[in-house]
C-alpha cells in the first residue's frame, strides 16, 4: 500500500486543526488506497506542545492513519543521525540549516520532506497551523481528495480525474509532480492595513517583490493580483486543471508534492523569511513537469500577534526580508525558466546540478537593487507614520546586515542543495526510529491513530 505523509507544521497553538488534519489523514485513508503518516511538526512552547499532544490522543483512532507528533528535541536527534550518516561537509552548519533556531518557513518544510522519506512515503502534503477547512452540506472540502487522484501518476492517465485538461502532448509521459490550490479569506501576507491606510503606498512597497525589468503595468497586475489566494468565492463543486500549473494560484498550505522532486531539490532554509517555501514550485513548473491546480481552497485567518507589538515588529521584517530574497531567487528563476524542459533528465528527474549551479551564480548579483528596496520601504513606512514609522526606525539600524544576510540566505541554499542528495539517502536508511528501532513518533506511531 502507498504511504503519503501529512504534514503540519506549527510553533503557536493550533488544537483546533489538529482536530481537523486529523480527519483529513482518517478521510485519505478510507477513501484511498494509502496509509496516511500523520506528521505534526512541532516547536511550540512546553505547555502548547502538551495541548497538542493531548489533542493528538484524543484523535478517534482510524485504520490505516499513522500519528507522528515530534517536538523539536526528536526532530533534533532524527536529524543529527541523518545529517552524521549522509557524511556530508560542514554536519553541524547543515543542522543548523533544517532546524534554525529562528522561524523558517523552508526549513520546516525540509524537515518534513526529510521525514517523509524516512517513512518510505511517496509524497507530502502540507497544510498550516492558521488556516481551516471550507464546509459544503455540513462535510470539510478536504484537498486531499483531488491531490490522491493525481499526484505522482503519468500525466496521460490523470486526464480522467481533472475536469478541465491542458496537457502538452510532449508531456503526457512525465509524472503529475505537483497538486495544489489556494485560500479564501484574508491577504496571505498581513499587509491589507496598508492598502487600507494609502492604496498609493500599497503600491509602492507590494511592487518591490516585482522583477525590476518588469514594466509599470506588469507590476500594478502583480499588485493587484498579490496574496489575494482564490478570492471569497465558496466551494461548490470541484474544478481541476491538469497541465503546466498555474503557480501564482496555489498556496503552500494547501499542497501536495511528489517524492521525485523534493527528494532532489530542498526549499531556501532562510530564516524570518516569509515566502522562502515556493522555490519547487517554480522547479515544477519551469521544469515542464506537469501539476493539478484544483479550487479546494484553505480558509486563511490570522493570528492577532501579527499586529501589534513584538509580534508585528516580527512579522514586519519577515515580510522585508522576504523582499530582499527576490534580488537572489529572480535571476534564479528566469534562468530556470529559458532552461525549460533541459532541466529534466531522460527519466523525467530534475537536474540537481543545473539548479545547484545556478543558485550559486545568484549569489554574486549585485545589492544595488536590495539598497532601493530598504529606501523605499524607510520612505513609504515613515510616512504610513505610527507603527510602521517605528518599524522604520527599526530597520534603520539593522540595514547592513539585512543586506549581508540576503546573501548569505542563498548561500546557505546552496550548500543545502548539495548535501540533499545524501541526506535524503541516510533519511531512508534511518526510517525515523530512535535507539532499538522503536518508533520515534513523539505521541506514538501506530496504525489506527495516536496512543
Amino acid at each position: 500500500m502507498r504511504r503519503i505523509c501529512l504534514a503540519l507544521p506549527t510553533n503557536r497553538a493550533c488544537v483546533e486543526t489538529i482536530s481537523a488534519i486529523g480527519k483529513e489523514a482518517a478521510y485519505a485513508a478510507e477513501h484511498f488506497e494509502v496509509e496516511v503518516h500523520l506528521v505534526v511538526l512541532d516547536s511550540s512552547d512546553t505547555s502548547t506542545f502538551a495541548a497538542h499532544a493531548r489533542a493528538v490522543a484524543e484523535l478517534p483512532g482510524a485504520a490505516g492513519v499513522v500519528v507522528h507528533h515530534l517536538d523539536e528535541a526528536r526532530q533534533r536527534e532524527f536529524l543529527g543521525r541523518v545529517v552524521d550518516a549522509a557524511g556530508v561537509a560542514e554536519p553541524a552548519r547543515l543542522l543548523d540549516l533544517m532546524l534554525p533556531d529562528a522561524v523558517s518557513y523552508g526549513a520546516c518544510t525540509n524537515r518534513a520532506f526529510l521525514i517523509a522519506a524516512a517513512l518510505g512515503c511517496d509524497s507530502v502534503h502540507r497544510r498550516d497551523s492558521d488556516s481551516d477547512y471550507q464546509v459544503l452540506d455540513g462535510k470539510p472540502v478536504f484537498p486531499i481528495h483531488q491531490e490522491l487522484l493525481s499526484l505522482g501518476k503519468r500525466a496521460a492517465d490523470a486526464e480522467a480525474a481533472v475536469t478541465k485538461s491542458e496537457l502538452e502532448p510532449a508531456d503526457a509521459e512525465k509524472p503529475v509532480s505537483l497538486v495544489g490550490s489556494s485560500f479564501i479569506g484574508e491577504l496571505s501576507v498581513d499587509v491589507s492595513e496598508i492598502r487600507e491606510l494609502d492604496p498609493a503606498l500599497y503600491y509602492d512597497v507590494v511592487s518591490l517583490w516585482a522583477p525590476p525589468v518588469w514594466s509599470e503595468e506588469e507590476k500594478r497586475q502583480l499588485v493587484e493580483a498579490s496574496f489575494t489566494g482564490g478570492g471569497t468565492d465558496p466551494f461548490t463543486a470541484d474544478e481541476s486543471v491538469l497541465g503546466a500549473p498555474d503557480i501564482w494560484q496555489v498556496d503552500m498550505c494547501n499542497i501536495g508534492f511528489d517524492h521525485e522532486v523534493y527528494e532532489r531539490v530542498p526549499l531556501p532554509p532562510a530564516t524570518e523569511t516569509i515566502g522562502s517555501d515556493y522555490f519547487l514550485l517554480h522547479v515544477v513548473l519551469d521544469a515542464t513537469l506537469p501539476g493539478v491546480v484544483h479550487n479546494r481552497h484553505i480558509v486563511n485567518y490570522y493570528t492577532p500577534g501579527r499586529r501589534s507589538g513584538a509580534g508585528f515588529t516580527a512579522y514586519q521584517l519577515r515580510f522585508t526580508k522576504f523582499l530582499l530574497s527576490m534580488l537572489y531567487l529572480y535571476p534564479v528563476y528566469g534562468r530556470m525558466m529559458a532552461a525549460g524542459g533541459e532541466l529534466l533528465d531522460e527519466q523525467h528527474h530534475v537536474r540537481v546540478d543545473t539548479i545547484l549551479e545556478l543558485v550559486r551564480d545568484s549569489a554574486g548579483t549585485d545589492r544595488a537593487e536590495n539598497v532601493h528596496r530598504l529606501d523605499v520601504l524607510d520612505r513609504s513606512y515613515r510616512q504610513l507614520g505610527g507603527k510602521y514609522a517605528e518599524f522604520a526606525e527599526h530597520l534603520t539600524p539593522l540595514r547592513e546586515r539585512l543586506l549581508d544576510e540576503a546573501k548569505a540566505d542563498v548561500e546557505d541554499f546552496a550548500r543545502l542543495i548539495a548535501a540533499w542528495g545524501p541526506m535524503v539517502a541516510a533519511a531512508r536508511t534511518d526510517g525515523l526510529t530512535g535507539p532499538g528501532g522503536s518508533p520515534a513518533g513523539g505521541a506514538g506511531a501506530t496504525v489506527g491513530g495516536a496512543e
